[in-house]
């Protein structure tokens, strides 16, 4: 199946650039997909989801957690601030922590709760104007600012602009992420994962060439 061709080549880029063997993990991006098709590729093993919405993965993930153990969902598409509570019990890791408005609401909830998922800071490594993101002129000082709020961040992502070549986005993600000592690198989609891996990624977001084409309403 298509998932089995996505793991192999994740593999084989793996090796081709001295990475260690599974480094990389692969979030098979499950947004607006039929049941049976998301069904299909947690029966064949694979745990790791990552979702854009939060109602979506609320009507979606608590029931096959239910069927299916060791299950791991991705907050991948930008959280609403007046949803944070709500995605704090969905999500095992959030990668579009984007804003102090957010990062604030987060540390509240944090510290009641007493636990926190992995938390991403998006990056909008093209700064364009209609993408969210943290400036990568601003990265270094809204990292501290989130690390003052005790927010335990696990690393950065990006989503490089469509027109442009990925590779020095890439490049520049992981230079913020080692500058910072953040080992956590999302990056790469289903057109230039292998170019991520190459870079160090340490997560990559592949959905389509997964799933098939998506059933927008």
């Amino acid at each position: 199946m298509a998932l089995d061709d996505i793991i192999a080549r994740i593999r084989a880029a793996e090796t081709a650039h001295g990475r260690v063997p599974g480094s990389v993990t692969l979030i098979a991006v499950s947004k607006v997909q039929p049941l049976d098709r998301v069904e299909s590729v947690l029966t064949a093993g694979h745990r790791v989801f990552g979702e854009n919405y939060v109602q979506e993965a609320a009507g979606k993930w608590p029931a096959f957690r239910q069927r299916f153990a060791s299950v791991s969902v991705h907050m991948i598409g930008p959280l609403q601030t007046n949803k944070a509570k709500q995605a704090l019990d969905l999500f095992d890791a959030i990668h579009t922590l984007d804003r102090p408005s957010l990062a604030d609401k987060l540390a509240r909830l944090v510290q009641t709760r007493g636990a926190c998922p992995q938390l991403f800071v998006q990056i909008n490594t093209g700064s364009e104007p209609q993408k969210a993101g943290v400036l990568p002129d601003q990265a270094d000082a809204f990292i501290s600012a989130c690390r003052d709020l005790d927010l335990p961040l696990t690393g950065l992502m990006c989503i490089p602009p469509e027109d442009q070549d990925p590779a020095p986005h890439f490049a520049q993600l992981a230079t913020l992420a080692a500058r910072n000592g953040l080992s956590g690198l999302s990056m790469g989609m289903s057109s230039d994962f292998e170019t991520a891996i190459a870079h160090g990624a340490t997560h990559v977001r592949v959905g389509s060439a997964i799933f098939g084409a998506r059933a927008y309403a």
